[in-house]
């Protein structure tokens, strides 16, 4: 059984949330939110959030240690431009970017590589 959860239209770089996204990826839940509480990173309580609405998707399961990262990816949503001043007259476009963030939990543990099924 899969656990889906998404944060859309996020105004933060789909690549500070990837940088966390790589921590969590393939771990339990429990090991994961262990993980995001060292995290120093801005996009942490973005992930965390995701991730723990994730896991109440899942149901009436208690155990984060029988759920995994199944798949999480960020991709970037529409940006948001701006001008400013620049030099000699000109103006330098500022972008400002959003985040789609997708988690997937499983209820199965991924095969490892190399298991043969």
């Amino acid at each position: 059984m899969e656990a889906i959860a998404h944060a859309n239209y996020v105004r933060i770089s789909p690549r500070k949330v990837d940088q966390i996204l790589m921590l969590i990826r393939g771990k339990s839940v429990a090991h994961a939110a262990a993980t995001l509480r060292l995290v120093t990173k801005g996009a942490r309580p973005l992930v965390e959030k995701t991730l723990m609405s994730a896991f109440a998707n899942a149901g009436k399961s208690e155990n984060p240690e029988g759920w995994h990262v199944n798949r999480a990816w960020v991709g970037g949503g529409p940006q948001m431009k701006r001008m400013r001043a620049h030099a000699m007259g000109r103006g330098a476009t500022i972008r400002h970017r959003t985040t789609h963030l997708t988690i997937i939990l499983s209820d199965q543990a991924k095969p490892k590589k190399g298991s043969g099924t």
